[in-house]
């Protein structure tokens, strides 16, 4: 059973539990459960802006494993959406609750959402009462007895097969798209690419001897001796206490993203043609992924050794966090395509290299000159590992501008998500989308940072100026792709507009991290 998040004193709550079970097939065919999600999401909507406080439980069978995490909505949908030959059995838990000091309009604005939820339920078996079964509980029971799981599953189907079928062709289509991609002639394009990478990618690593580690940056017992090291650390020590909690929060998530190299690497390790299949290749690629592994590794250790040593932090919550996310891993588009992966993990690499470089200058103003230092270094690893994935890109663009460009457009339909997306501390069902709103407010990442990067890299690889060797296909996604920046330009703008006429009131989120201090945020 799921613990008990439902107590939250006289706040109202909308508590739904269903059990679905069902089949992934390599055509998508996923019977109900999108419908199910929409329901779900439509019940989220009339929380009239608190679908932030929505939270989903899944506990699933995968043949003999057993894994349960949490997950926001979206990251659950997500899931479904990317998985293959998979059957799964679910268990859902749904909240949607208001924090308990929240205001009445808050409290009835959660009421209403609980109406509308279970209106929308009652679609697929549920029943379409929900009345509170306490003064401060909401509760839409799961189907009665009498509805099998079958019944339950065509009342959740697509009531019009036409719809269903073209929900099938149009999921059979996008998996052949980007399987396009592993066709022999595309494998070809990065075998012969091979040279290339072994001049251009590898002088871009450092040797271990050259290169700085975890024990540059922080004291050390065996260098400094037990007084010098004790004076360090409360030197280190007072230096944190300047750091504002907003700001701890963000090193926090960028730490933990950073920890989770062994999801990264198995990721690059998917990708045909490019990775490493022996573990011990001796491909240009192969040497590659080892050795920005090997460089990798060391952001995650430095940044979680200085939270040790200064004290502000609950280890065990962010270590917890590290763990669950490794366990969750991350979804992928096109899971087994280079020329994806590599746009994906340029974007990447960029964004790190923005977050770290941000927080570097803001501890630097903070008085924390050793961490600014820190995260500065890891900055400029994090620029140097863009500068080769970006250069491979803008090769494959030269070489296959067709298939590149296609494949730009379609990971950017998709949106590149943060790889520390299914983060969870095991407190907080919405942890991810925090952390994303403390990082917007603090300027450590924004939205402006991620139209930036895009625009940088389609300058970089010179995607307006393509036109000879492009397709109809290839010239759309041209186009899409660079209407892009000002699409989502315009959408901040509105999107400010519509903050500033709301004047929304920031929300006080407490995190796990800093031993549940609130930090004050706007949800957007």
């Amino acid at each position: 059973m799921a613990p008990n998040l439902w107590t939250t004193g006289s706040a109202p709550v909308l508590r739904v539990h269903c059990r679905l079970e069902f089949r992934f097939c390599c055509c998508g065919n996923i019977p109900g459960t999108c419908c199910a999600a929409a329901a779900f999401k439509a019940g989220a909507r009339g929380a009239q802006g608190h679908s932030r406080f929505v939270a989903v439980h899944v506990e699933s069978r995968r043949s003999s494993a057993v894994g349960s995490h949490w997950l926001p909505l979206r990251e659950f949908t997500s899931k479904i959406r990317n998985a293959r030959h998979i059957i799964y059995v679910v268990y859902i838990y749904v909240t949607l609750r208001p924090p308990v000091d929240s205001s009445p309009s808050d409290r009835n604005a959660a009421a209403a959402a609980a109406t509308e939820a279970a209106t929308m339920l009652s679609r697929f078996g549920y029943t379409s009462s929900c009345k509170p079964a306490s003064s401060s509980s909401y509760c839409c029971k799961p189907p009665s007895a009498g509805a099998t799981m079958n019944t339950w599953r065509c009342r959740s189907a697509v009531s019009s097969r036409g719809g269903s079928t073209a929900m099938v062709a149009a999921r059979r289509e996008e998996e052949e798209e980007w399987r396009r991609y592993l066709a022999p002639e595309r494998l070809e394009v990065l075998a012969h690419l091979e040279p290339w990478a072994e001049a251009h990618m590898l002088p871009l690593l450092k040797p271990a001897d050259e290169v700085w580690q975890p024990s540059d940056m922080l004291p050390d017992a065996a260098a400094l001796g037990a007084d010098g090291f004790h004076a360090a650390c409360l030197d280190l020590r007072a230096r944190a206490e300047g750091v504002p909690d907003a700001q701890l929060v963000c090193l926090v998530g960028n730490m933990v993203t950073e920890e989770a190299l062994p999801t990264y690497q198995s990721m690059s390790n998917r990708f045909e043609a490019t990775r490493d299949t022996t573990g011990a290749d001796g491909t240009a690629w192969a040497r590659w992924i080892r050795g920005w592994s090997a460089e990798e590794n060391r952001h995650g250790d430095v940044l979680s050794r200085y939270m040790s040593l200064s004290g502000r932090l609950d280890m065990r919550q962010v270590e917890r966090t590290v763990h669950r996310l490794i366990a969750s891993g991350m979804a992928m588009h096109a899971p087994a395509s280079a020329y994806h992966g590599f746009v994906y993990v340029a974007f990447q690499e960029r964004a790190t290299s923005i977050s770290h470089g941000n927080t570097a200058r803001q501890m630097r103003d903070h008085g924390d000159v050793a961490l600014a230092r820190i995260c500065g270094a890891i900055a400029a690893d994090e620029k140097r590992h863009e500068a080769a994935y970006t250069s491979v890109v803008a090769k494959i663009f030269e070489v296959d501008p067709d298939a590149a460009v296609r494949a730009m457009a379609y990971m950017m339909r998709r949106r590149i998500t943060m790889p520390a997306a299914l983060m969870d501390d095991g407190h907080d069902a919405d942890l991810f989308a925090h952390y994303a709103a403390a990082a917007q407010q603090a300027g450590v990442y924004t939205t402006s940072d991620y139209r930036s990067i895009l625009e940088h890299l389609i300058g970089q690889w010179r995607v307006e100026e393509l036109a000879e060797g492009l397709s109809g296909e290839g010239r759309r996604a041209r186009d899409y792709v660079c209407a892009l920046p000002e699409k989502i330009r315009r959408m901040e703008e509105k999107a400010h507009d519509r903050a500033g006429r709301a004047r929304k009131e920031p929300t006080a989120v407490p995190f796990s991290w800093i031993f549940d201090r609130p930090v004050s945020v706007v949800m957007p």
